[in-house]
């Protein structure tokens, strides 16, 4: 299976472990990013139009150091899922969304006609924190993931997606089910078990397989085997909300 996201880091914490999930389930699968960070649906859209080489290329959780365009992205091989995404600050926001994300969906079916198209549901910010408080203008996370939700339902319906793999309400069951941090700073999810929870998820619902005896534990910071399993329980609840 061979997935491209266009994205920004939401995306680079989503696959940071994915391949090496799915590499202990035998399973094969290669995940490449279009790094950008903060990049929103309108940026993607003028890089677009512009065939710019404006994106770092990340193929399995690792950096290159090599720039793409989007096109030279969606040529270079046979994907079988593309997933986009709008940037977190703009996320609660359905009408940021348009007319980039309906722009963009065509220009994919043009290249990679057969590919599934994917929403990536992001997530809401640190609770108590300036950025979720001040600069959203939010009292608590899930104010915030409740505009959210309601903004990639819109968004997947729109265009429609095959597929919204929901992120941000996998973020709330985590810190629901006792994980006191997910977040390594205000937005992004720790190096550890949030990006593992992510890559979970992302691996159960692309691929279909379970994920009970997924073993890798090769993380970039410490996870303990309570967190683990925690994670394993949260994404089958999440998955079975989304059903």
């Amino acid at each position: 299976m061979n997935i491209l996201s266009i994205g920004n880091s939401f995306s680079q914490d989503a696959q940071r472990y994915l391949h090496d999930i799915a590499k202990n389930d035998g399973f094969e699968l290669n995940a490449v990013n279009l790094y950008i960070g903060g990049c929103e649906l309108s940026t993607h859209f003028r890089n677009m139009l512009k065939d710019e080489k404006a994106y770092l290329l990340e193929v399995n959780g690792q950096r290159t150091g090599f720039y793409v365009s989007i096109k030279e992205a969606l040529l270079n091989r046979n994907w079988d899922v593309i997933t986009l995404q709008q940037a977190s600050h703009f996320s609660n926001d359905y009408n940021t969304y348009q007319p980039y994300l309906d722009k963009l969906v065509e220009f994919i079916k043009e290249f990679v006609p057969k590919a599934k198209i994917v929403i990536h549901q992001t997530w809401a910010y640190l609770e108590d924190s300036k950025r979720l408080n001040e600069f959203m203008g939010y009292k608590t996370h899930k104010d915030m993931f409740s505009d959210i939700k309601d903004a990639y339902k819109k968004a997947a319906e729109t265009i429609n997606a095959d597929m919204l793999i929901p992120c941000g309400e996998l973020i709330v069951n985590l810190l629901d089910a006792g994980i006191e941090r997910v977040h390594r700073d205000e937005f992004h999810t720790t190096y550890g078990l949030g990006r593992y929870a992510m890559g979970l998820l992302w691996y159960n619902m692309l691929s279909g397989n379970k994920i009970e005896n997924i073993s890798f534990s090769d993380f970039d910071e410490e996870v303990s085997d309570k967190e683990i399993k925690i994670a394993k329980e949260c994404v089958e609840k999440t998955i079975k909300q989304y059903r």
